[in-house]
């Protein structure tokens, strides 16, 4: 094959394994049940003027499987933690104690859950959109190829697709095991 198709593959794969690591990186974001620091990991906090990730200005420990605990490293940064907790809406409440914050993660209810598969559905339907924007995007280079043969480029073509198949189909099984995840009580 030509040099320019082997780009375009190589690229496209690459944009395509982005939108999966995005899509892990989401559903770490949705919790399970489970006390996890990633529950928090979105959060931003005001930290002198600027927006900083909390793990920067904070340790964050799951001593148990229903809570976290938020050790700031700075006592004077306990409020503004706290308070950046609030704004995230995460559905968390967290208790400060003047040392750390503490935050009791509950129990999902069932309707809770529904709704977090219906999240989870929604991100790897984004997922998807992604990858297939990629396909679209290098079939459209691979059009433009001038120096390429008609028989290259639909061979190009259907590596592409092939491509997309097998991101769509680890994408599909991811959602199937946070679904697991998500349902199990």
């Amino acid at each position: 094959m030509n040099e320019e198709v082997d780009f375009i593959l190589d690229s496209a794969k690459e944009s395509m394994g982005n939108s999966i690591a995005h899509l892990k990186k989401e559903f770490l974001n949705i919790r399970a049940g489970k006390a996890s620091p990633a529950m928090l990991g979105g959060v931003k906090v005001d930290y002198y003027g600027s927006s900083t990730p909390l793990s920067q200005v904070a340790n964050v420990n799951t001593p148990d499987a229903r809570t976290i605990t938020v050790t700031p490293w700075e006592k004077s940064m306990i409020q503004p933690i706290e308070k950046a907790i609030m704004i995230a809406n995460l559905g968390l409440n967290p208790m400060n104690n003047g040392e750390s914050i503490i935050i009791n993660v509950p129990a999902l209810t069932e309707e809770r859950r529904r709704d977090l598969v219906k999240q989870a559905k929604a991100e790897a339907e984004d997922a998807k959109v992604g990858v297939r924007n990629v396909r679209k995007e290098a079939n459209n280079d691979i059009k433009k190829l001038d120096r390429v043969s008609e028989d290259e480029k639909k061979g190009a073509e259907a590596d592409v697709q092939e491509l997309t198949d097998s991101f769509i189909k680890q994408i599909d099984e991811l959602l199937v095991v946070k679904e697991k995840e998500i349902m199990t009580v």
